[in-house]
């Protein structure tokens, strides 16, 4: 008896905090809307690098919003040895940032 109360007290208080969801929603249009790739990039000029051990990242655009934001190129030391810069892309519609590896 003691255990059928205490399962139908459980049971009636996890119900208690569950509510009905209900979600209705509606397309029109057909696909999908992609950004337009980035414009080519700008060319510019870079200073000799500030000491050794510096790596040159070029400048790139990346997305903000529904636009493209030019990032200029800097001078930048490695964060580990022998890292290797590998540029952001566009590629498939899609933005890959940019990121150190070995």
């Amino acid at each position: 008896m003691k255990t059928r109360l205490l399962l139908i007290l459980l049971l009636a208080g996890t119900s208690m905090f569950a509510g009905v969801r209900v979600g209705v929603g509606f397309g029109f249009g057909g696909g999908y809307v992609y950004a337009p790739p980035p414009p080519p990039p700008a060319y510019t000029y870079y200073a000799p690098a500030p000491g050794p051990g510096y790596t040159w990242v070029g400048g790139y655009y990346y997305p903000v919003g529904p636009r493209w934001s030019w990032h200029a190129g800097y001078w930048a030391r490695p964060p580990y040895a022998r890292a290797n810069w590998v540029a952001p892309r566009y590629y498939g519609h899609r933005y890959y940032g940019g990121y150190w590896r070995r």
